[in-house]
């Protein structure tokens, strides 16, 4: 019966041959390209890196990470009922294969950085665990920041209809949980793991937050489509910033940008409202406290604090 059906598919008439009646036709141009492919890495490109040293796995930087946010969160990930008896069971079941996803690609970004002489010097497995462990032990104060942008969200938008529907739902959430995570891995002086997380929640929500940037609590991105904030971006308490937002850096030369002291992104003082579109750049701009910026408004200058700028400002 089945080789009458796919007989009878295949004889309707414009309907194209299963691709897998058709084996090896071309299997000599399939080979000569797969040759070309293996020769092109013999040339000096620099994204061989078939380097004995492995580079970590962005995959598996990512599920070390999706197992660690429901210990942040453990109340809206659980699939059972809850309560503080089984919780610390519930938390360890996500928070051990997080320690060791993350130990694992730790040492591996570490060793291959030393390898290529990028990293100030060998790192053992020792040096991953403690990263890891300093990570943990700072959770309860994440969750108590993630908690103030999570109110910071409802109390802004008076969309939100619950706290619950912020979580579950809301993108900047998502985005700044990631930020959060990845910025205690950045000033650890963790290769490549803190790039890998907020590109992983760039890709997720369009939100751009580099792990580098100094982010008060209390932060609250309204929609978030298309906000980028800088390596060295400086955000104080209490700021809310809606779509399109750029705290952005003047093009310099990347002799300048590879020096990691130097500040190349705005400060936003407290109680700061940034409305969609708007362009923020330069390291020595400041917006003062208590300020408004509006809508696809262009900043590379200060402005004072209780200041309400909109359009563009005459240089």
């Amino acid at each position: 019966m089945l080789d009458q059906r796919a007989a009878r598919a295949r004889a309707i008439p414009g309907r194209p041959k299963p691709y897998m009646a058709q084996p090896l036709r071309r299997k000599a141009e399939l080979d000569a390209a797969l040759d070309a492919i293996v020769k092109s890495y013999e040339g000096p490109l620099e994204i061989n890196n078939l380097e004995s040293a492995a580079l970590p796995n962005r995959r598996a930087v990512i599920e070390a990470y999706n197992h660690l946010v429901p210990a942040i969160y453990m109340g809206f990930y659980s699939r059972r009922g809850l309560c503080l008896e089984n919780l610390r069971d519930s938390i360890s079941e996500h928070l051990h294969p997080a320690f060791a996803g993350f130990v694992e690609q730790i040492a591996r970004a570490t060793g291959y950085e030393h390898s290529v002489g990028r990293g100030s010097g060998p790192h053992s497995e020792d040096f991953a665990e403690g990263v890891v462990l300093r990570l943990f032990e700072r959770i309860p104060e994440l969750r108590r920041l993630l908690n103030t942008d999570v109110l910071a969200a409802y109390e802004g938008d008076p969309a939100a209809n619950s706290i619950e529907e912020i979580v579950f739902s809301y993108p900047a959430i998502r985005a700044i949980t990631g930020y959060r995570i990845a910025h205690v891995l950045y000033r650890e002086g963790v290769p490549m793991i803190p790039r890998i997380l907020s590109e992983h929640a760039h890709s997720e929500t369009g939100i751009d937050i580099n792990a580098g940037a100094q982010i008060g609590e209390s932060f609250f991105i309204d929609h978030g489509t298309g906000v980028v904030i800088g390596e060295t971006s400086i955000i104080g308490r209490n700021v809310k910033i809606y779509q399109g937002v750029t705290l952005g850096a003047l093009s310099l030369p990347r002799s300048r940008e590879s020096s990691g002291a130097f500040k190349r992104h705005p400060t936003i003082e407290d109680d700061v409202t940034i409305y969609a579109g708007a362009t923020i750049l330069g390291g020595d701009t400041v917006i003062g406290r208590g300020s408004v910026i509006g809508g696809n408004t262009w900043l590379v200058k200060s402005v004072e604090p209780g200041s309400k700028i909109f359009g563009r400002p005459r240089e």
